[in-house]
């Protein structure tokens, strides 16, 4: 059989299968357009475009420029490539049910580049009180339908060039939280003011339609001095907490939820976990106290909820929350000082916490890193290997069931022989794991880069390279271990490093490039971390869109791959836990999304979470 019959085959019996899929109850995502996008390129017009996880299994697509029809039958692929496309034409996509036509959305006309450039209105730079002047670069970023149309809008963070990491004293600037439409509209502008110290790890925000109305909303942490999208200032305008060091280690802390439409405050409360008292954290400067992460999780198994954490080095606490029919309440809050059975928990976070149903009881589950919170807000299990920096979630290993956790680890005392391990997702164990060699393993990546093993490839900064088996492949492992992305024509994955992305070469031994993002004046976030705002599925087909920032932060860059293939999948945002990881990506040390099955060279048919749009 002709490899494109055999991969055609595979991607139908995919959809097939995830249409089936019933016994779970739906989950609430979000209503997405077809997300059409238009590229030119050297042989024509480059077309992708979403399928929809709502629509039937055997839908099929028609692709018309200027209103006429360009395939001579429906077409199973999510792209098309018009040889005769030109700079002005305009194509619309219409789904085939049962034979009949559907509606077509607006026409799309090809991209002016190749890629989409968004405006950015940079704000002013300031004066510290100490008398340092600063100025402002775009940094991590989200994604949601803030208005309900059907397209996503994108929620940029601002950093001042004096943001700080918490084991560094000193005043920082403002942080700001701005939200754009795709043509570089700006809808609002959130300033956190000056009780929200500025750096990777104080302000995490999430953007997800949390109440099923349609409009994504914005949740954050913020403080007195804070001023809404609307011009509304929460709490006392005057206070100013800071003190000499520059740190905020008094004053109240609130949790506010924003509309997703104007960025007006439509309820605040005391945030959770409390402050209390700074050496409780395990330092009294400020380090440990104020190291907050955030994510989206489907808690229940239908709707989704917030949580809100502070602390991973010692104490860890985090705590859930509902926004529903215009009310916040609290769901639940996990203390690994609340009780003897909470306590493996202590200790035991990472820089970013992952999200996924790591039981497979159809509700998610919070992976802190070493240790993961169950849905109902209990600990599931502790591997007790202490923090790391990295971690990664999701069906890695196809030959096992359930999901693994990929993680790297910091201290040598704690973590022992396994500086980075994969452990099994539901219950702990450690699957097989590698030295750490004495050292802090401060990189770890692990996604599908070779085809002749099944499943992920794993390495980190120490040691080599490891199948998702526990197959040692090399005894050196690939010069990039940051991020991940699915870019050209087959399953597996491309590395994503500063503004490159490059493509795994197994027979080389080398990463071999295919877009270099700096030579269209892109840059990357995050200093040495080297992240871009934000990677995921934005439109087109199942493949990512990275979006970096321009070096003078007066404009996004998002690219989206040119390049045909003949693989069909459902968009990945409408797979629960590759959504739910996307929206948490901008929390602490970025990492890239999973889905909830093994997507990679040789995949079996998907087993896909139903779902449902309001």
């Amino acid at each position: 059989m002709k490899p494109f019959r055999v991969a055609l085959r595979l991607c139908l019996l995919a959809i097939v299968a995830c249409a089936g899929l019933a016994q779970a109850q739906p989950k609430q995502m979000e209503r997405l357009g077809r997300g059409l996008v238009a590229l030119q390129t050297g042989q024509g017009v480059f077309l992708s475009w979403r399928l929809l996880g709502t629509e039937p299994a055997a839908v099929r697509f028609n692709v018309y420029r200027d209103g006429r029809r360009l395939t001579t039958e429906p077409q199973p692929l999510t792209n098309f490539v018009d040889a005769k496309g030109q700079a002005d034409s305009l194509y619309t996509v219409r789904a085939v049910v049962a034979g009949q036509e559907q509606p077509a959305e607006s026409p799309t006309a090809p991209w002016s580049q190749s890629y989409l450039r968004v405006p950015l209105q940079k704000p002013e730079g300031g004066v510290t009180p100490d008398g340092v002047a600063y100025s402002y670069q775009a940094n991590d970023g989200s994604v949601a339908d803030l208005d309900g149309d059907g397209q996503y809008e994108l929620i940029v963070k601002w950093q001042p060039t004096n943001a700080k990491d918490n084991s560094q004293k000193g005043y920082t600037g403002t942080t700001f939280i701005d939200a754009y439409r795709l043509d570089g509209t700006r809808l609002w502008r959130i300033d956190l003011g000056p009780n929200i110290r500025a750096g990777a790890h104080y302000t995490s925000f999430l953007a997800y339609d949390f109440d099923g109305d349609g409009r994504a909303e914005v949740m954050m942490k913020t403080a007195d001095g804070t001023i809404d999208g609307a011009g509304k200032i929460i709490g006392d305008a005057k206070a100013d907490y800071r003190n000499d060091a520059g740190y905020v280690l008094a004053g109240p802390e609130f949790l506010t939820v924003f509309d997703g439409r104007t960025g007006a405050a439509l309820a605040t409360t005391g945030y959770l976990p409390a402050r209390g008292e700074v050496s409780a954290w395990g330092d009294a400067y400020g380090n440990r106290v104020d190291r907050f992460l955030a994510g989206v999780a489907f808690l229940d198994g239908q709707r989704p909820s917030a949580v809100f954490s502070r602390g991973y080095y010692t104490r860890a606490v985090l705590a859930s929350w509902d926004w529903r029919d215009g009310k916040l309440t609290q769901r639940w809050v996990f203390d690994s000082d609340a009780d003897a059975a909470s306590k493996p928990a202590a200790g035991q976070g990472a820089h970013w916490f992952s999200v996924a149903d790591v039981d497979g009881d159809g509700r998610d589950d919070i992976i802190y890193g070493a240790a993961t919170i169950a849905s109902n807000g209990k600990l599931l299990y502790s591997t007790g290997l202490c923090h790391g920096d990295a971690l990664h979630v999701g069906h890695l290993d196809p030959a096992r069931d359930g999901q693994q956790v990929f993680m790297v680890h910091e201290s040598p005392r704690c973590y022992g022989e396994h500086g980075l391990e994969m452990h099994d997702a539901a219950t702990g164990k450690v699957l097989w794991s590698m030295s750490g060699q004495n050292h802090d393993v401060g990189r770890g990546v692990c996604f599908d880069i070779d085809p002749a093993y099944p499943g992920e490839e794993c390495w980190g900064a120490v040691g080599g390279l490891m199948s998702a088996g526990g197959k040692l492949i090399s005894e050196q492992h690939p010069n990039r271990m940051n991020f991940a992305v699915w870019w050209d024509d087959d399953l597996l994955r491309e590395s994503l490093d500063g503004t490159a992305i490059d493509k795994w070469n197994p027979a080389t031994f080398k990463f071999e490039n295919l877009l270099n993002g700096k030579a269209f004046g892109a840059a990357s976030n995050n200093g040495t971390k080297a992240t871009p705002v934000l990677s995921a599925d934005l439109f087109g087909d199942w493949r990512e869109e990275v979006v970096w920032r321009n070096e003078d932060s007066t404009a996004l860059l998002i690219f989206s791959t040119a390049i045909p293939t003949q693989h069909r999948l459902v968009t990945l945002m409408h797979d629960p836990q590759y959504r739910m990881q996307v929206a948490g990506q901008n929390a602490g040390y970025n990492q890239p999304p999973h889905p909830g099955y093994h997507l990679g060279h040789g995949m079996k048919p998907p087993r896909c979470q139903p779902i449902t749009t309001p």
